[in-house]
């Protein structure tokens, strides 16, 4: 038999990266990562990146391969995992790829043409001390479609909508799905996930890294070169948590609206995969 690809998608807290290293100990695969925040080292707890004991032995590519100080964007994450997708495929071993970023997902399969919009360092510039509420703004005007569908709270993939919506008068839609890889098959697997369980799991799992020290891995991040604004532009926990080190906020208060953003966002990814026809939803729990 072929070696395959599976993708295995849906919201924050499902169960998408156990569910995958099952999977790939079935078909004696190996796993990309496909998350935005995981791609870059030492954010790890915040992320919720996988830890070697959890792999389970299944080697994990895509994870730790970036610098959080320098912005990693999907074009550099399709350069770096195509490569490594490709020939673990020609030799004859079967891909998982899983993550939260659908976009990520999307471009490496070639369902989503990036546009090749070089930076514009002087709009970069104008656009810089803004907030993020400014700029989503300003992107909503610009291109509303793409303004749906975006992180609002997240300043760098702001700017770089505003910046391709500049340049192209709008982000390119989606084009129709189309395998850059017509010799293997692509199964698409999604976390099947009610509302009031996954809330009650991600409050769990948020709870979870603030008892395994969320906090201090910030904290040594600041300590190491990440400036509070670069740790801002990385989204969800690290903008929180940033916050919080400044003294912007109190921790029940950084607990309480992180939590909220956190669900916001796992809707978010929801609607994203809603419309993939090509995906089978499970069961996290079982694996047949």
């Amino acid at each position: 038999m072929k070696p395959r690809i599976y993708v295995v998608v849906g919201p924050t807290a499902s169960g998408k990266s156990a569910y995958a290293v099952k999977l790939a100990k079935k078909v004696g695969g190996e796993v990309i990562s496909a998350d935005s925040r995981q791609v870059y080292r030492g954010l790890d707890i915040g992320s919720g990146k996988i830890t070697k004991r959890e792999m389970a032995g299944v080697p994990h590519h895509m994870l730790d391969v970036a610098s959080p100080t320098r912005v990693f964007t999907a074009h550099d994450y399709v350069r770096k995992a195509r490569p490594i997708l490709e020939k673990k495929l020609k030799a004859g071993k079967s891909v998982v790829i899983c993550g939260g970023t659908g976009f990520y997902i999307d471009a490496l399969l070639g369902r989503i043409s990036l546009p090749d919009v070089p930076p514009n360092r002087e709009l970069r510039r104008e656009l810089k001390g803004k907030s993020a509420p400014q700029l989503f703004a300003i992107l909503k005007k610009m291109d509303a479609r793409r303004a749906k569908d975006i992180d609002q709270h997240n300043p760098v993939r702001l700017i770089r909508a505003i910046e391709i919506a500049k340049a192209l008068g709008k982000v390119p839609k989606m084009k129709k799905p189309a395998s850059p890889l017509p010799d293997y098959e692509v199964f698409w697997l999604g976390m099947k996930t009610a509302e009031i369980p996954l809330r009650e799991k991600i409050h769990a799992r948020l709870l979870a890294r603030m008892k395994s020290g969320m906090v201090a891995e910030a904290r040594r991040l600041h300590k190491s070169g990440l400036s509070y604004k670069r740790m801002e532009s990385l989204g969800l926990e690290y903008r929180h948590l940033a916050s919080l080190l400044q003294r912007k906020t109190t921790k029940a208060e950084m607990l309480a609206s992180l939590e909220h953003d956190i669900w916001k966002y796992a809707k978010r990814q929801k609607t994203y995969w809603r419309r993939n026809a090509e995906i089978t939803w499970k069961n996290p729990e079982k694996l047949s």
